[in-house]
Parts: structure tokens; sequence; C-alpha cells
């Protein structure tokens, strides 16, 4: 992935953003882009600029499908973000906010279309949202 440096009007480049985020709104796109700025100033270039970029929005945001929507409350939105850090232990949820309501993951599995979700525990629906996200990204690229 190359580098979302942002312009001289604060916007990051939009062919320096990935399919999902370019899909997003303004504020998703300059959440990403300033955090990644500063973490590659910080850390350099990389993975690890890339990850506390995607932390970040992830705070604030969650994946819907091919892009990124604004959270109702914002916190962690997984095991993984909840640990923080460089050596955060936990399973991710790919963006998805497994710490919402089991209603609002319900919401979110009617939207892409998941079926079997209304006998799905909250573990369940998490999984089968990341994978619809995967499969919408995938096919919306």
């Amino acid at each position: 992935m190359t580098v979302p440096k942002t312009t001289k009007t604060g916007k990051p480049k939009q062919d320096e953003l990935s399919s999902t985020l370019q899909k997003s709104d303004a504020k998703a796109q300059r959440t990403f882009a300033k955090t990644y700025d500063s973490a590659a100033d910080q850390y350099g270039e990389g993975e690890r600029a890339h990850r506390v970029a995607y932390d970040a929005l992830k705070h604030s945001y969650e994946k819907v499908g091919d892009h990124w929507e604004e959270k109702d409350k914002k916190g962690p939105s997984d095991a993984r973000a909840k640990s923080g850090g460089p050596n955060a232990k936990g399973k991710t949820a790919e963006g998805v906010d497994a710490n919402s309501t089991k209603k609002h993951l319900l919401d979110i599995a009617r939207r892409l279309d998941v079926r079997g979700r209304s006998t799905m525990r909250k573990a369940d629906l998490v999984s089968a949202i990341e994978k619809a996200n995967r499969r919408e990204s995938a096919k919306n690229r």
C-alpha cells in the first residue's frame, strides 16, 4: 500500500487510500490519513503505521460491506483494540464493531443480507459480518 499523505488542503490523496476508504466519507478518510502521516513520522512507513491508522479509524468507524461508517458510540471495536499497544493481544474483528449490541449486529447483518442471522449468537454474527464485508469488498474492487 502506498503512503496516504494528505494534500496541502488537509485532504488525503484518493489514489493512495484503500478501496474501502475511497468509498467512505471524508472524515473517515482524513482520520486514517492524518493518523497514518503522524504514525509514519514517529515509527517510519510500513505495517506499524498502517496498524495505528486503522486502529484510530476503528475507534470511530466500523466496516459495513465495502466502506466505513461512523459508529454511534466511539470506543474500541474488538478484544485486540481493548488491549491496545504494539503488543496487543486478542482477536481482531476486521473492522466489525464486536463490542456493539446484538441488535446493532443484527441490523448490520440484515443490511448485508447475511442468511441465518436470526438464529446466530453474537460471536457468530461478528464472524458472518466479517465474511460478508470481505465478500462485498472483493466484489466492488
